[in-house]
């Protein structure tokens, strides 16, 4: 009579459970990161009265130095590439879910297609300006896309498409969010030297203040209308995400020498575009859009917190002055075309 050994007896649920045990380490040490920098968020508003630096800010500034100042058990590389890869690209189907096609009925097509052509003239410049500051090409990318669309989640986004290393990923979204705390600060100042009524701020806001809370957080000294109109276009901005993420696809996929579907349509763009169809036939209940959208920004934290603990700091020097001219030139030239824009719509 033999015996044979639970262990030895092969099961399904084993590789499930080795897989989940291979990824505890590095997942858990992200959940701690994304803690505490979440509680330094909560900390900054009670002590300063507002967020100058988000969690999602402090939570690649806290996994970075604890790259830098440890030496990290291989152990945790599994769950923390699990973090920065999969968990960023279920935040990102679970985005669509805030967004609706009702926003381009309310706009008009008009303001739609001038925003959509202004994020690809600034995409374009923004690329060939970090090329010429010389930028590698994904980081130049990287830098593109978060002046031009959505600052942080627009980084956060491309950055599987095109298979950024972490470094790049890091630089670019810890640049991206210096300018966009100065760009708060300085846009309400603007408006008079400008001319600007109420209804113009708030699509220069839109268009050029990078995330959706620093658009509120630019346009609220000015009023409701700005707030307003503000968000509108900040909105028709982000939607912008999709098909841009669309053509990165096709064009990464090419430079491999052949077209790969999973450059072409990643599950995650396929997974956005879904949620927000759900959402503009309302098919999510209005009770589920909230804990969406906060599910959709604590992966995006936990995804953030991944790329710091992946970072090594002294690359991001090496790259840190090219990487803030770039982004400052960029966003220079976005205010241009905003302008531009304004003028040739007449908005106002």
């Amino acid at each position: 009579m033999s015996i044979v050994s639970p262990i030895a007896s092969p099961t399904p649920s084993r590789p499930l459970s080795a897989c989940a045990m291979r990824i505890a380490p590095g997942l858990l040490l992200c959940l701690a990161v994304t803690g505490l920098a979440i509680g330094l968020e909560t900390l900054e508003e009670n002590l300063l009265g507002g967020r100058w630096l988000e969690s999602l800010v402090l939570a690649i500034i806290l996994g970075a130095m604890i790259r830098s100042g440890l030496t990290l058990s291989p152990r945790f590389h599994a769950g923390i590439d699990f973090s920065a890869k999969f968990l960023l690209e279920l935040a990102v189907v679970l985005l669509g879910a805030s967004i609706s096609t009702a926003t381009l009925e309310e706009a008009g097509f008009g303001l739609v297609g001038g925003i959509a052509g202004g994020v690809a003239v600034s995409l374009i410049a923004s690329y060939f300006v970090g090329r010429m500051l010389g930028l590698p090409a994904k980081l130049a990318t990287l830098v593109a896309c978060g002046n031009s669309i959505c600052g942080n989640s627009a980084i956060a986004a491309a950055a599987p498409v095109i298979d950024a290393p972490s470094d790049d990923v890091a630089a670019s979204i810890a640049f991206t969010a210096v300018l966009g705390v100065i760009a708060v600060l300085v846009m309400p100042l603007v408006m008079e030297p400008l001319g600007m009524d109420a209804v113009q701020y708030g699509t220069f806001a839109g268009m050029t203040v990078y995330a959706v809370p620093q658009v509120l957080a630019a346009t609220a000294p000015i009023g409701l209308i700005s707030v307003q109109t503000g968000t509108v276009v900040k909105l028709i901005r982000v939607l912008m995400l999709g098909p841009v993420l669309l053509v990165l696809g096709v064009i990464h996929g090419r430079s491999g020498g052949h077209m790969s579907l999973r450059h072409i349509l990643p599950w995650f763009i396929l997974g956005f575009a879904v949620m927000m169809g759900l959402r503009s036939f309302d098919l999510i209940p209005a009770l589920a859009l909230k804990p969406i959208s906060e599910t959709s920004s604590v992966l995006t934290i936990i995804a953030m917190a991944a790329l710091g603990l992946s970072v090594d700091v002294r690359h991001v020097a090496k790259a840190g002055g090219r990487v803030i001219a770039a982004a400052s030139v960029s966003l220079l030239l976005l205010c241009g075309i905003s302008l531009l824009l304004i003028h040739w719509l007449q908005v106002g």
